[in-house]
């Protein structure tokens, strides 16, 4: 039952509703405000669970070193992408926090920003040696955001994460192409909030890093048979990821 929720919340949570574009003042606010999803069920039983799973393993002797934040295409790594992790996250000590649907604004939320403060932060206390960070399509997809309000939401994500372990690393990925071809509406929007977070790179214990060419054929179209709807990775797209990551997750964890 909760997989078939998890698909159906990919649909809609991510898909392209028509909304008509925010401007920029609306935009900033909207991406920056902590915000949560909590009327829905699922999201709310995932958000539960994962506040759990943070207790266990700060009672553990478990060691985290790796945390994935981001929506439904981070969230997938327990899907589609799930043989990949335990094989080369899982050894790793990796906590997986993406949300299927999840805005920036969600994201801030669940990192015990807003009204609800620490008691919704699922990560407080863990002190990761590295965060992987991909968030922002679905800014774009739900109400086509203003690139410039959704990349100073993933500039609040960062310094939030930053702001709670100081001591970590960020590796910062450019939001993935969704679109069949270069000119599709929301592929442009996404591709100007990457022009815009590229910078955040230049921050201390930040890496940004845009790794959007192993998905795309040489003319930029973006094939089904990596993303099936143009948007989610297959297992296939799953492996071009974990590849393309595979050498600055090592450097940044010290590996090599």
């Amino acid at each position: 039952m909760l997989k078939i929720a998890f698909c159906v919340a990919m649909v809609l949570g991510s898909a392209s509703v028509g909304f008509a574009k925010e401007t920029p003042t609306e935009g900033v606010k909207l991406a920056t405000t902590p915000d949560h999803r909590l009327r829905d069920r699922w999201w709310r039983n995932r958000h539960d669970e994962k506040l759990d799973a943070k207790k266990r393993l700060l009672d553990s002797d478990k060691e985290v070193r790796l945390v994935f934040v981001g929506d439904s295409i981070t969230h997938g790594w327990e899907n589609g992408g799930k043989q990949l992790w335990e094989e080369r996250y899982a050894p790793r000590g990796a906590f997986n926090i993406g949300f299927s649907g999840d805005r920036t604004e969600h994201v801030l939320w669940r990192l015990g920003m807003g009204e609800a403060g620490k008691d919704n932060n699922e990560i407080a206390g863990l002190e990761p040696e590295l965060f992987v960070v991909m968030i922002g399509t679905n800014n774009t997809g739900h109400r086509k955001g203003d690139p410039g309000a959704t990349a100073k939401g993933v500039e609040m994500i960062v310094d939030r994460l930053l702001e709670l372990a100081p001591e970590s690393k960020v590796l910062l990925l450019a939001v993935f192409a969704r679109g069949e071809k270069p000119d599709d509406e929301l592929r442009q929007i996404n591709d100007d909030v990457n022009e815009r977070i590229a910078g955040l790179g230049e921050r201390d214990n930040v890496e940004y890093l845009d790794i959007n060419d192993v998905f795309l054929d040489d003319d930029g179209t973006l094939p089904k048979s990596v993303m099936p709807d143009l948007l989610h990775p297959n297992e296939h797209g799953y492996k071009l990821w974990a590849d393309a990551i595979e050498e600055p997750i090592a450097r940044l964890l010290g590996e090599k």
